[in-house]
């Protein structure tokens, strides 16, 4: 990069007021608007950023200085690195800290996934729309327009850091803290990317296609690494985050690995026995209902239930039977339940040993629906 005196023509024991004029004898001769030429664009900029530059006095003096000011000057100024050596035998603090990486890690993102329940037997594959940031096609990441790129900072000479020197009880000690002119980068932008405005990223909608694992429930995080935002000036992606909600189903409900139903029998085919075909989650199943079947008795059907996530092998189909009782009989249907309520001696109703399985059943299977 030119030096600015040069740009602007004037020397370095410039005054403020030489500076000024040489640059609005500048700006009439180069302004777009006078002479719309490409060239003279290109030093208008670099006429205006000189000016900028020397017209600040502290900005001025930093640039006069160099990226080695205070170093080596003054008879005897010290550096952290030379009161260490001198202290402890040398080392750790002499290494100056040099420029930040522009490309910065995106952020996290975190999204709730519904999935139904017939998903999560199996596992499935779900594509998924997100709103995040994607890499900049215009200047792929780089922040800069077309045809530009990245300049040293004229202020820290590319080291994204300003050196001072401060007096204390130990002597004269160099301190450092970032350019406040490229923000600690070492380099300056004087053309950013129009469609990104410099950030080397922008808002855009994608799909994901997404694994979801059999046995996954509610409350389960899935991670799916690189699919978060890319970070600033193409830097590396985040990752994505789903957060697992299963729906509720109408007629199967979970336990663990385990799946619960209700089974309405009636009273007839809970006395006499039947056997009934019905549809489960992946598919037809038959089922036997022994005579003298009870209200709260389960059916137990071995790996019908959930693949496990963790393991092997899946769970089992749980249903609770529920007898019906009729309550609307006709004539001859009452007449048929008296004769056979006469037939029996069946004892009056009274209060009998508590039964804590009885209840458990009912519990268990009633909490879950």
């Amino acid at each position: 990069m030119a030096d600015h005196y040069d740009v602007l023509g004037v020397d370095k024991s410039a005054t403020p007021d030489e500076i000024k004029k040489a640059y609005r004898r500048l700006a009439r001769e180069l302004h777009p608007d006078v002479n719309p030429s490409p060239e003279a664009s290109e030093r208008f900029k670099d006429v205006t950023h000189a000016y900028d530059v020397l017209s600040d006095p502290q900005q001025r003096e930093r640039y006069d200085l160099g990226p080695q000011a205070g170093f080596g000057g003054g008879g005897g100024a010290a550096g952290f690195g030379d009161i260490f050596d001198a202290f402890f035998g040398g080392g750790g603090g002499g290494q100056r800290q040099g420029p930040r990486s522009r490309r910065e890690r995106g952020q996290d993102a975190l999204l709730r996934l519904e999935v139904d329940l017939e998903e999560i037997v199996f596992g499935t594959t779900r594509d998924i729309e997100v709103d995040t940031a994607v890499l900049c096609e215009t200047c792929n990441g780089s922040c800069c327009a077309p045809g530009t790129s990245p300049q040293t900072c004229d202020i820290c000479h590319g080291s994204g850091q300003i050196q001072r020197t401060v007096r204390s009880l130990l002597g004269n000690v160099m301190t450092s803290s970032p350019c406040g002119t490229c923000r600690g980068y070492g380099t300056v932008i004087p053309n950013p990317c129009p469609t990104c405005q410099g950030q080397g990223r922008v808002r855009a909608r994608r799909t994901i296609p997404v694994d979801i694992p059999a046995g996954v429930d509610t409350g389960i995080r899935l991670q799916l690494p690189g699919q978060g935002e890319v970070g600033q000036a193409g830097g590396p992606n985040g990752d994505l985050y789903l957060e697992v909600k299963v729906r509720h189903h109408d007629i199967y409900s979970r336990d663990g690995d385990d799946l619960l139903a209700t089974l309405e029998v009636q009273m007839a085919d809970a006395i006499l026995g039947t056997e009934t075909t019905l549809q489960t989650l992946d598919g037809e199943v038959e089922v036997e209902l022994k005579a003298g079947t009870q209200s709260a008795d389960v059916i137990t059907i071995r790996d019908r239930g959930i693949t496990k996530l963790r393991g092997t092998g899946r769970g089992d189909l749980k249903i609770g039977v529920q007898v019906v009782t009729p309550t609307k009989l006709s004539h001859k249907e009452r007449e048929l339940i008296e004769k056979f309520a006469s037939g029996r001696r069946s004892a009056a109703p009274e209060l009998s040993q508590f039964q804590q399985g009885l209840f458990g059943k009912l519990r268990d299977r009633f909490l879950h629906l």
